[in-house]
Parts: C-alpha cells; structure tokens; sequence
C-alpha cells in the first residue's frame, strides 16, 4: 500500500518557521529530488547562500511543476509573503515602472522563495543602500558553441594573471552550464556604465593576452564559435546572473558553486549538485566569505577605458 502524501511540512530557520507545501513534488527529474530536497540543500548552504544574495534586489526564477515545466521570470514578490520577507524597490526607466524584489537578509526568506517554488536566485550587482551604485563586479566567461571547458580553463587563468596585475582579488564560481563567474568587490563608487566601461576595458586586455582564445566581437553570430566571450554586459543594470550556490533550473540539480582557483585545472561543473555541494560546503565553508574584505577601486580599469577610446553599443539599461 502505498504511503499517505503529506501536504505541508514546517522547516525551522532560525527564529523562523516556514511551511512547505508539496515537500514530496518531484523538481528534478535526473534523481528525482523533490522541492523538500531543495529546501534541505539551501539549509545546508545557508551562510554562502545569504552572503551571496545579502541586500540586494533579487529576480526569483520559479518552477511551480518542477525543472522540466514552466519557468516564470518574478520581479515583485508574490503575494502572501510573510512581513518578515524585506523587499527592496528598484525602478525600471524605460517602462516608467517600479518592482518590489525580494531583498533577502536572513535565510527564512530563501527558504520562504522556494516555497514560493523558487530554484534559482538573480541577485544585482547592487545592494539597496544605493542600487545605481553597484558594488560587485562581475567576470563572465561565456564559451561559444564551439568552445569546450578547457578552453574556459585557460582563459580564466589569463584573467587571474589581469586581476593580479591589477591588484584585484577574484573570486571563482562555477556557472554551473560550461562557463565560470568571477566576481570582484568595487566600491560603489560608481553607476552601471561605468562599472561596464571598466569591465569592458579588462575584457580587452584579456582578448589581447588570450592568443586568440576570447573574442569580443558584439553580434553572437559573428564570433569565432570556438572562442569564449568575456561578457562585460552582465554588467549593466537589470541584468543578472545567478548567484553564489543558486541552484539551477536543470533536471540534475547543478549548482553554481564557489571554487579556489587552483581547482580550475581540474574541476568538473557537473559534480556540483544539490546531492553533493553540502558536504562540500561542510568541510570548506563558504569560498566567497572574505569577498567583502577585498575590494577593488575601478580608477585603473576607467583609465584603460579613457586610453583605448574604444565605444561599446549601448543597451537599453
């Protein structure tokens, strides 16, 4: 006889407790975890993944059936939050609008998104104090169709070399797809162009000491398709990636997972699973905790901007 399905079940996170309706609907169909697992995986996290999204305007991707069903894009947060769920109002020009997206500062409210059915979170690269200013710069290494892991290898090491040039410290993340992340703290100094300028310019002198490796043509269709693109418009503003420890809204649970750079050589993304980043995460802790102690002023980058006079095509920020 099969056993009796069980309707909600109350988690407790700190001085919270958050119900979690449908603990046993299947969310990832490769092993068959369900929204329960989910909800266990970001516990497990939970120091990385607050850290990772700490105020700042966060876009939900929510998966009401699971991976393998509709995903929807949540700018404002559902309704029914509880009052302890902070938001954070960020204003979209071009439409004359505004959203109230979810602002986490606790781990009940991640916990509370994936009741909401969230799986992956899109932080800003801004905090709420100024969310014109950010204070995260972002280094994605985008491989073309063409391009396979160790060609990303390779190029994250010509960055690392940049990055040591410039006395900045990065910190690795897998994508949790076939690129990798690297983030540097900037103080918030600046706006979005400018912080896009500076990331453009960095990608330049990658391109330049990547042998042929990167290419940073604009249009996707015209790059070389065994090239990797280091995309600098991920950071403009409204465009986001997901974050530190977000799981991804694939069948088998990836996750987008810190790692140190002497784990490029030989790290595989797939391994990094709801299944298997919490042991990690126990005996490591979280890669990005000492991100906040290293932070970077992007005067030099703006300056290689200014000597390369190089325009890059607007976007509708």
């Amino acid at each position: 006889m099969a056993g009796k399905s069980v309707p909600s079940v109350e988690l407790e996170v700190g001085e919270r407790v958050v119900r979690v309706s449908n603990p046993e609907r299947v969310y990832f169909s490769a092993r068959g975890e369900t929204k329960l697992d989910l909800a266990r995986y970001y516990l497990a996290v939970g120091d990385g993944i607050v850290n990772a999204l700490r105020e700042r305007p966060c876009m939900m991707h929510r998966f009401p059936d699971g991976v393998d069903g509709e995903k929807v894009h949540q700018k404002r947060l559902p309704r029914g939050a509880p009052p302890w769920v902070e938001t954070v109002r960020v204003h979209f020009p071009r439409y004359g609008r505004h959203a109230d997206e979810l602002c986490v500062t606790e781990l009940g409210s991640v916990i509370w998104a994936v009741q909401m059915s969230c799986v992956e979170f899109h932080p800003w690269n801004s905090r709420r104090a100024d969310t014109e200013k950010p204070d995260e710069w972002r280094i994605d290494l985008d491989p073309m169709p063409g391009a396979n892991f160790d060609t990303v290898r390779k190029v994250a090491l010509v960055v690392q070399e940049v990055l040591d040039d410039l006395g900045a410290v990065g910190f690795p993340k897998t994508s949790g797809g076939k690129g990798l992340h690297i983030y540097v703290r900037v103080r918030p100094d600046f706006g979005f162009s400018d912080v896009r300028r500076a990331a453009h310019a960095f990608a330049r002198e990658v391109e330049r000491r990547a042998e042929g490796l990167v290419d940073l043509t604009w249009w996707r269709k015209d790059r070389d398709p065994d090239s990797v693109f280091v995309d600098y418009n991920q950071n403009a503003r409204d465009h986001t990636i997901r974050s530190a420890y977000s799981v991804i809204g694939v069948p088998e649970a990836r996750v987008s997972t810190p790692i140190r750079w002497d784990e490029i050589a030989d790290v595989d993304p797939r391994e990094f699973t709801i299944a298997t980043v919490p042991a990690r995460f126990a005996e490591l802790g979280d890669l990005h905790a000492t991100i906040d102690d290293n932070v970077f002023d992007l005067a030099p980058l703006l300056e290689w901007a200014d000597r390369d006079g190089q325009d890059i095509p607007d976007l509708d920020e």
